[in-house]
């Protein structure tokens, strides 16, 4: 099956919830982001597996739920419904590109056959994924659990007692007015740095830039991190260098690394 130069890539997410942890779906709709539209957004697994923690992330991610229920114990039935449904929107040409997020060497046999189809392959998984997955796969994108933030719990009794106001003090002649802070979300970076990875030239369009980012959040706009467009906001990262191309359209590409490095906001949650 191949598609029109014209056409959308069409993406299914599907999630072995059994298998990997939660906290890994932000991580892989941010990876297949680049390759086209998700059209197909579904998480596989028992009653046990699909609640807490992956209630809450298939909800707020829009994930569809597929609860499987075992028939026998040691028989992994979302195993099986996930490969059947990955064949099922290939043949029913719903999707053309498969993320299958996982790290289960099961699951390379259905690489294969996907891939056999025309169909192309990627794998979001856990380091602990064996090469016969990896290997399978058009890509591999390793997903690293990141280390928990050191808690920095300030006992209420070391809190400096907040200095009274002044009784008559006028509050609207102290304060002065607000300017809007312009932020610089480290998302950005890593979007430029991911997207140019796979261009010859090292850089990318800021048109491609801005539908990835809308791909990734749906939600995201420049004005939220109080810049007026993304080329505005492009412009105050020290690690990015926008440039003008002679059509008139800009590209984006990593400045050359430093010694040192500004900090960069966490990314988001």
């Amino acid at each position: 099956m191949s598609n029109s130069p014209t056409t959308e890539t069409r993406v299914a997410v599907l999630v072995d919830c059994d298998n990997v942890s939660p906290e890994i779906l932000e991580h892989a709709l941010r990876m297949v982001a680049q390759f086209g539209r998700v059209v197909l957004r579904r998480g596989y697994g028992n009653q046990a597996t699909l609640a807490n923690k992956w209630q809450d992330a298939l909800v707020r991610l829009a994930f569809t739920p597929c609860l499987q229920y075992q028939y026998a114990a040691g028989k992994n039935t979302a195993d099986i419904a996930l490969a059947l449904d990955a064949l099922e929107a290939l043949f029913d040409e719903r999707a053309d590109t498969f993320c299958l997020v996982t790290s289960d060497s099961d699951f390379a046999y259905l690489c294969r056959k996907l891939r056999e189809r025309g169909a192309t392959v990627c794998i979001v998984g856990e380091p602990k994924t064996p090469d016969a997955l990896r290997n399978a796969s058009d890509q591999f994108f390793e997903w690293i659990r990141p280390a928990p933030p050191a808690e920095q719990v300030l006992d209420s009794a070391q809190k400096p007692a907040a200095k009274p106001e002044p009784p008559h003090a006028d509050q609207s002649k102290q304060e002065p007015p607000k300017s809007v802070v312009k932020r610089r979300p480290r998302f950005l970076v890593e979007a430029v740095a991911l997207l140019a990875s796979d261009t010859s030239e090292g850089k990318v369009g800021l048109g491609a830039l801005g539908q990835y980012l809308k791909r990734t959040d749906p939600a995201f706009s420049p004005q939220t991190y109080g810049h007026s467009g993304l080329l505005n906001m492009v412009k105050t990262y020290d690690l990015l260098a926008p440039q003008q191309e002679p059509g008139g359209h800009w590209s984006v590409s990593l400045q050359p690394k430093t010694e040192s490095a500004p900090e960069m906001e966490a990314p988001r949650v």
